[in-house]
């Protein structure tokens, strides 16, 4: 069960996220080409992010006008209603850009710091990952549940790099000296997706420096809400300086290593 606020946040986000992934998927066109550029020349806005944005920002304010608003592509609003949308309108715009399927758009909605919902649509896999605080994750009408936790050297684990080229420089360090600790390592290129993919069991976890409050909002709840552990460095909540999501075996593990590598500073 849950409470009537959630209810009505989860179906809002579900369609916006449904009309935004169809966009996106079906009127993606053949010549795209980049539209901006943010934190580097590889760091890339296509037309269609600002489209998928323009898409969700308008079904927001039609259907939930008082609440706050954070997108990544400059959406931006107090809102009066204590609620607030962390929107990423394609998460995984390079991916997108060159026509490989791994790209997502993530809606999450938030009260007082705390996520109450969160949606994760990634059209080109005809899946949509789903959870509201309390009551599970789910893809279509399947539960999910992390897996079973293996040895750390037994663990598939993601990552993602930056798009500045010092910084992926350091990180290219830390991902080389963590290979040989694990089965191995995979790098999708959506963070929102990766989270989900802990969530569904088929990563035993993920990390990644550098990331924003839309890339993981929704994702963090939907795999927490699948049994996943997530956080930062020791003791501390994910954020920008580390994100990390695991099996609860294979967090503490995990974690551990990322902190003596130091892959939570450029």
């Amino acid at each position: 069960m849950t409470d009537p606020l959630s209810t009505e946040l989860l179906e809002v986000a579900l369609e916006a996220a449904r009309r935004a992934g169809a966009l996106l998927r079906d009127g993606r066109p053949a010549d795209l080409g980049v539209a901006a550029t943010k934190s580097s020349p590889i760091d890339v806005v296509t037309e269609m992010d600002l489209a998928a944005e323009k898409l969700i920002t308008g079904f927001l304010a039609e259907h939930r006008p008082d609440d706050g608003v954070l997108g990544e592509e400059g959406a931006s609003s107090a809102g009066t209603s204590g609620v607030r949308w962390v929107i990423d309108p394609l998460d995984g715009t390079v991916n997108y850009l060159y026509g490989l399927p791994t790209w997502a758009v993530s809606i999450a909605a938030e009260r007082d710091g705390e996520t109450l919902v969160g949606v994760v649509a990634a059209p080109m896999r005809g899946e949509t990952y789903r959870a509201v605080r309390g009551g599970g994750a789910y893809a279509g009408g399947t539960a999910l549940r992390v897996r079973p936790a293996p040895p750390l050297d037994q663990a598939l684990v993601s990552t993602g790099f930056n798009y500045v080229a010092t910084v992926r420089g350091h990180q290219a360090d830390v991902a080389q000296r963590l290979i040989p600790r694990l089965r191995d390592i995979r790098r999708g290129g959506s963070a929102a997706i990766d989270l989900c993919d802990v969530a569904a069991g088929r990563l035993d976890g993920y990390y990644e420096r550098g990331l924003s409050p839309w890339d993981f909002a929704a994702g963090d709840l939907i795999a927490r809400e699948a049994g996943a552990v997530t956080g930062g460095r020791p003791g501390e909540r994910l954020s920008g300086e580390l994100t990390i999501a695991a099996s609860p075996g294979v967090f503490g593990p995990l974690q551990a290593l990322l902190e003596e590598f130091g892959a939570w500073h450029d």
